[in-house]
């Protein structure tokens, strides 16, 4: 993790939920207060957290010293500080800011004025996209889900160590044999990063096969690399590969949500993002935007300086562009023969 005396501005919640499903039930309520009433929690003393989530003082103490914030008066610091973050990019004093949480709200006029002038010029801006833009809070239900999802990637770094992402990228840099391993709802993040890493010249596997998976990551060796996908950390076929991987001396690389599940704990190198996504209760299927933008990074970083990688980028252009070609010639063939 982050240096976790230090997470990211805004990020403070984000590593809070990361690190909840690890502690004890009396631990938990203790965080639980403090991402759902930041605002109170900053003006609490232990006492008062201890009294509202209906644990001892020493509950308190020890739930923040578990997370590794040393005691209540670190996290405090922190929350005051991201609240502090949200307040001045509410309060319009800086105009280059941009609010993605919506933290703005609805209180002032800047977005309305504007909407209004829209609407009155024919503009063909929607008042909606309008407000998004304003950092005002929308009804239609496309930019809603924007919003929600601009809001839960700001912060979404609070729980990465980025020390930890760099020995990841490393590794693959100069890895053999690239594995890439993910299942369920992380099966397709899986494959899109396959495919980046093949087509920048990086020769991996990625079978979708559970079996072919674990048979590839028994054979992998010291040099070579699985990077393993999971959301939650828990998915058993993707655990396992990850095992066997680790058995065989192989680097273990995971992007995964929680700091303590238990591929983070199979891994050389947890990457640990995203964890914000999974308070939404409704059915919206963006839960792993983060973890896609974690994987490009990564291939990026990965990728980025070697020489190979744009000879072979041009090559794939070319490729699909004979493919696209051909295809359109074909089918011109087949509506001229009618």
């Amino acid at each position: 993790m982050n240096s976790v005396a230090s997470p990211p501005l805004g990020g403070t919640r984000s590593l809070l939920l990361s690190l909840a499903p690890s502690l004890v039930p009396s631990e938990r309520r203790v965080v639980q207060v403090c991402i759902d009433d930041t605002a109170s929690v900053v003006d609490m003393s232990v006492a008062d957290l201890a009294r509202r989530a209906e644990v001892s003082p020493a509950t308190v103490v020890r739930a923040c010293q578990r997370m590794g914030f040393g005691g209540f008066q670190r996290l405090r610091e922190l929350l005051i500080r991201d609240q502090g973050a949200r307040s001045f990019a509410g309060s319009g004093a800086g105009r280059g800011i941009v609010d993605p949480a919506g933290w703005a709200g609805s209180a002032g006029s800047t977005g309305r004025a504007g909407s209004s002038a829209g609407s009155g010029s024919g503009s063909a801006v929607p008042d909606d996209a309008l407000s998004v833009a304003a950092g005002e809070p929308s009804s239609h239900p496309v930019a809603q889900v924007f919003d929600r999802a601009m809001a839960g990637i700001h912060g979404a770094l609070g729980a990465l160590d980025f020390s930890e992402f760099d020995a990841a990228a490393a590794a693959i840099r100069g890895c053999a044999r690239l594995l890439v391993v993910g299942n369920g709802a992380s099966l397709a993040a899986a494959q899109s990063v396959a495919l980046h890493f093949l087509s920048s010249g990086k020769v991996c596997e990625n079978p979708v096969d559970i079996v072919t998976q674990h048979i590839a990551a028994k054979l992998l060796r010291p040099g070579d690399v699985c990077l393993a996908v999971s959301d939650s950390g828990m998915n058993h076929f993707t655990l396992r590969a990850a095992r066997l991987a680790a058995e065989n001396g192989a680097t273990v690389v995971a992007i995964t949500s929680y700091a303590r599940s238990d591929l983070a704990g199979v891994a050389t190198h947890a990457l640990v993002a995203g964890a914000d996504f999974h308070s939404w209760n409704d059915s919206t299927v963006i839960g792993n935007i983060v973890q896609m933008l974690l994987l490009s990074a990564l291939h990026a970083a990965s990728l980025g300086v070697l020489p190979g990688s744009e000879r072979a980028r041009a090559e794939v252009l070319d490729e699909v562009r004979t493919m696209v070609e051909g295809s359109g010639s074909r089918a011109t063939a087949h509506f001229g023969d009618r």
